[in-house]
């Protein structure tokens, strides 16, 4: 039975957990968009998908299930064959006695209960889950790259192949390792030639991972598919290249960035993946505390002023900034934004794509945008005088702007915009919040298990002043603490990780820290007085999601040392 719109109303406007308006204005986008309404509430940040299941469940008497969290026998996954599990939204996951464990977005179809006890010649045990969460646990259907690609390269060596033919499997090769990409969330594709072979190589949750070898003479006919694609030349083998193409995968389409590079034994290939799919989450799900959640939510509903996102290349915010722009993004008010490069379209929102060739760079694009009207600004980084001059006389004339800046914690943000020429004064009163943010990898749920602190890390807590001190914060025995790690699992690919969230440092700028600013106190200063009224540093905030079981230690201080 599907969920109607008139029950899910009930569910969740009469109930309190949404407001009436928010949920009309998300319908309304769902039917316009022909989208089922309970994933449109999850994508607009207005509900989690987890407690949405939560609350469908209860009220419908199902036994809910998170997948996420779940352990998957693979053996027991494979007895429902994936054409059925996708047709009929089911997934086996594990034997009891009584019977298989089975995870239905619709646990009261009788009709598909019986047909797959009839293919199992088990009972069935339904589970209820969400649709999101069922498809990202049909991933398990999926054999390994590997294994894919060496099919296609046993093939190729028909010598009784046409030219067309050949040139047709390298085509699929081609699109086969950026579906590959995609489905594991990878941001980057290396395909780097070697002196005998070839290698390619996905980043995922910010590390890089050895996928395949190939032979060496099969990767200039994969780097000459891409130069196509990429409409570069393909005679060129001196210059460094940079071009970009879409390709379409799972109804989505997905930008590539692609960089190449001459090297000593060939040149070197990046494809950059930039898609919707990797950008979706919202404010609450990205690992703001709930008192860090309410700061941003407080600062974002001012009419004007600055909201600054800090952190080093690849700390995640403009994936931060977004989330914000998909809660601010509402009929009645006009967003634009200056960008590079666009990472994804927002709909009703205007993008400008910065351009060098027509000089069209982010302080001339934020002077053309400030013409245009808008209530909202949004810059993707703040990178010279003229543009920071530009934004805070646009966040004093009545604007609110979002932008990022390179800083390495959130009080050195204000330092930082002041050697940029700002006047303190100016600065004092228009920024609102400052974060600062670093990128963790989560300890995989499918394999997470817990043990005694190891002499190892009891010797880095040591070495770690800061690190010992926030430890001890939270717990006053460090020789019996109990930490949590992976194991290595076919979810994680053996590596204990899976997926990333965010370490957050918010710094609101409140009476205490004006007359710091204007004053141009040093960032350690602001700290010290932003961490006396209430502010938990990254560190910090990284120990409590280590004590939590979310990431761990070593993490921690990986991404905090950078």
């Amino acid at each position: 039975m599907d969920i109607t719109s008139a029950k899910l109303r009930e569910l969740l406007v009469v109930s309190g957990y949404i407001a009436a308006a928010d949920f009309e204005a998300a319908a309304k986008e769902a039917d316009d968009k022909k989208r089922d309404l309970a994933s449109m509430l999850v994508d607009k940040d207005l509900i989690k998908d987890e407690q949405l299941g939560e609350i469908i469940a209860e009220a419908f008497g199902w036994t809910f299930l998170s997948l996420s969290k779940e352990r998957m026998d693979d053996e027991v996954v494979q007895l429902i064959p994936e054409l059925v599990a996708k047709a009929q939204g089911v997934v086996a996951i594990g034997r009891t006695p009584e019977g298989v464990r089975v995870a239905m977005i619709h646990p009261d179809d009788l009709e598909a209960r019986h047909l797959i006890e009839k293919r199992l010649g088990e009972k069935v045990i339904p589970y209820y889950v969400t649709r999101r969460d069922l498809e990202n646990a049909l991933d398990r259907y999926r054999p390994s790259l590997k294994d894919a690609f060496s099919e296609l390269l046993g093939k190729m060596q028909d010598t009784s192949l046409s030219h067309e033919q050949r040139d047709e499997m390298v085509v699929n090769m081609v699109d086969m390792l950026l579906r590959y990409a995609y489905q594991n969330k990878a941001s980057d594709v290396h395909l780097e030639p070697l002196s005998d072979e070839s290698i390619c190589r996905f980043r995922i949750d910010g590390i890089l991972h050895d996928v395949l070898r190939f032979p060496r003479e099969l990767f200039e006919l994969i780097l000459t598919r891409i130069k196509i694609l990429s409409r570069l030349p393909t005679d060129e083998h001196r210059s460094a290249q940079d071009g970009r193409f879409q390709f379409t995968v799972e109804g989505e389409a997905a930008d590539v960035r692609v960089s190449i590079v001459p090297v000593s034994h060939g040149e070197n290939v990046v494809m950059r993946i930039l898609s919707a799919n990797s950008r979706q989450f919202g404010l609450s799900d990205l690992g703001l505390s709930d008192a860090d959640l309410v700061k941003v939510r407080e600062a974002i509903k001012k009419p004007h002023g600055m909201a600054l996102v800090t952190g080093p290349t690849g700390s995640g915010k403009t994936t931060t900034v977004y989330a914000v722009l998909k809660i601010l993004n509402t009929r009645g008010v006009n967003i634009a934004t200056i960008e590079d490069p666009v990472e994804y379209d927002i709909q009703g929102v205007s993008q400008i794509q910065v351009n060098p060739k027509t000089n069209l760079t982010f302080a001339k694009g934020l002077r053309a945008i400030v013409r245009q009207d808008p209530d909202i600004i949004m810059v993707g980084e703040i990178r010279d005088e003229e543009t920071a001059s530009i934004a805070v006389n646009s966040a004093m004339t009545g604007h609110l702007v979002l932008s990022t800046l390179h800083a390495n914690d959130a009080a050195t943000t204000l330092p930082r915009l002041l050697d940029m020429g700002i006047e303190p004064f100016l600065l004092a009163s228009t920024v609102n919040v400052a974060i600062a943010q670093r990128l963790v990898r989560k300890i995989c749920e499918s394999c997470r298990t817990s043990y005694t602190i190891s002499s190892e890390e009891k010797k880095l807590i040591g070495s770690e002043p800061v690190l010992n001190e926030s430890l001890r914060k939270e717990s006053k025995n460090l020789s019996t603490m109990r930490l949590y790690r992976g194991l290595g699992c076919k979810v994680c690919g053996q590596t204990g990780y899976h997926g990333r969230i965010g370490i957050f440092e918010v710094l609101e700028i409140t009476e205490n820290i004006r007359p710091l600013i204007i004053d141009r106190a040093s960032s350690d200063v602001i700290m010290q007085t932003a961490r006396r009224h209430g502010m938990t540093t990254l560190l910090e905030d990284g120990v409590g999601k280590v004590l939590n079981g979310i990431t761990t230690l070593a993490e921690v201080v990986r991404v905090t040392r950078e």
